[in-house]
């Protein structure tokens, strides 16, 4: 037998109430309605800055058990008895269905403005998308939040999406809803600059005596006006002779980005596998492997002889093309689609593996690295990333509660 309550042309009741929240509210109304004999529809209850706002769609009382004119003057008389406001609208069926093309936009802002609020919701709205829930998942170190949207394709609200973040001065992501956010993922990060704060070369360079000459190659080979394997060579070159002892004092010296280890807590937590890949060097990418507990790390590796750096590198180049490369290989190796991997990394050398990931962020990133990928993090918090991937903020230290992290 069909249930009624799943038709569109029975009659319905919306119940709202308004107020001071405490416990026992929602226990109460249902209680309410339970001496009426309804069902429940669909229920809805938010909380902001302890005002509540509770709504109930459940089917009209059947014919002979109770008139409509009943249920409103007891449900009103209890909300006055709490001290609540209420509203009863009739009505028939659900709600409607959530339009085809289906998307969370999340939007980072430090802080989050009305008028860039206004901006982007208005942007929404001209793409032919509706708004259909919206919730906050952190307050800081940024305000993040979440809206769910129907009735516009995933791609071409991204593009309007990214020109308005741009003018407004906010980041916004937009991913494509379905189970497949809720999947196991890969997470896949550059390193310099992106899960550290430092170029790994150039802590080499100051110990070699020719750090100011290292950083202005590495400056021009990430903003994109040298070739990466060619200003590898270069500034590798220049480390020939140094002592490779000195590895030992650059790994004490790499200072992790702020929110890195929240990051890759979290998503260990979650059962994500993460990994790095780098056009740096796996003298000290390895020893981050350990440290952090990363499942998979790539990166170039310095040639040594007699104890002294060559001023060479061996091995499998990692260079733009490389990380693409490598990223694949990762998420073949995880068993994870490439649609469901995310990348991270701030490089003019990232952006093939930020386009070939599911998911690609530019995290403080060059203007050209920016532009080109699918959304840009401009807030020095790694962990700003979880936001992306509707991972709450109370989530996160809620997890580091229990575990006493």
């Amino acid at each position: 037998m069909r249930d009624s309550s799943a038709r569109t042309d029975v009659p319905t009741l919306l119940v709202k109430i308004f107020g001071k929240d405490r416990p026992g509210i929602t226990a109460g109304l249902f209680d309410v309605l339970a001496g009426f004999g309804l069902d429940v529809v669909d229920i809805e209850q938010v909380v902001t800055r302890g005002r509540l706002v509770l709504c109930a769609l459940v089917t009209h009382p059947a014919q002979g058990q109770a008139t409509e004119g009943e249920v409103r003057a007891t449900v009103h008389r209890w909300a006055e008895s709490m001290k609540l406001d209420a509203e009863i609208l009739s009505g028939v069926g659900d709600n409607r269905p959530r339009a085809e093309g289906r998307s969370h936009v999340t939007v980072l802002g430090h802080p989050l403005t009305a008028r860039s609020t206004s901006a982007i919701a208005a942007r929404i709205a001209d793409c032919g998308g509706n708004i259909d829930r919206v919730f906050r998942l952190a307050k800081y170190p940024v305000t993040a939040v979440e809206f769910a949207v129907s009735g516009v394709a995933t791609e071409p609200l991204r593009t309007a999406l990214a020109a308005e973040a741009h003018q407004r001065g906010v980041d916004i992501a937009v991913v494509s809803a379905g189970l497949h956010r809720r999947a196991q993922r890969l997470v896949v990060m550059d390193v310099d600059s992106t899960l550290i704060q430092d170029e790994v070369i150039e802590l080499f360079a100051a110990h070699a005596g020719c750090a100011e000459k290292v950083a202005a190659v590495t400056a021009a080979a990430m903003r994109g006006e040298l070739d990466f394997e060619q200003s590898l060579h270069a500034r590798v070159a220049l480390l020939k002779g140094l002592d490779a002892r000195v590895v030992d004092k650059v790994r004490q010296e790499v200072r992790l980005t702020p929110g890195a280890r929240t990051l890759i807590r979290t998503l260990k937590r979650l059962g994500y596998q993460v990994g790095v890949v780098s056009g740096g060097f796996t003298q000290v990418t390895d020893d981050l492997r350990v440290r952090l507990g990363l499942d998979f790390a790539a990166a170039n590796t310095l040639e040594v002889v007699d104890g002294r750096l060559t001023g060479r590198v061996v091995g499998e180049l990692v260079d733009r093309a490389g990380k693409a490369r490598i990223l694949a290989r990762f998420a073949a190796e995880a068993g994870v689609p490439l649609a469901q991997t995310v990348a991270v990394g701030d490089g003019a050398n990232d952006l093939d593996m930020l386009n070939t990931a599911g998911l690609g962020v530019a995290f403080n990133a060059k203007p050209v690295v920016r532009e080109a990928a699918h959304t840009a993090v401009n807030f020095p918090f790694l962990d700003t990333v979880l936001y992306l991937l509707g991972i709450t903020r109370e989530e996160v230290e809620a997890a580091d509660l229990v575990d006493g992290a």
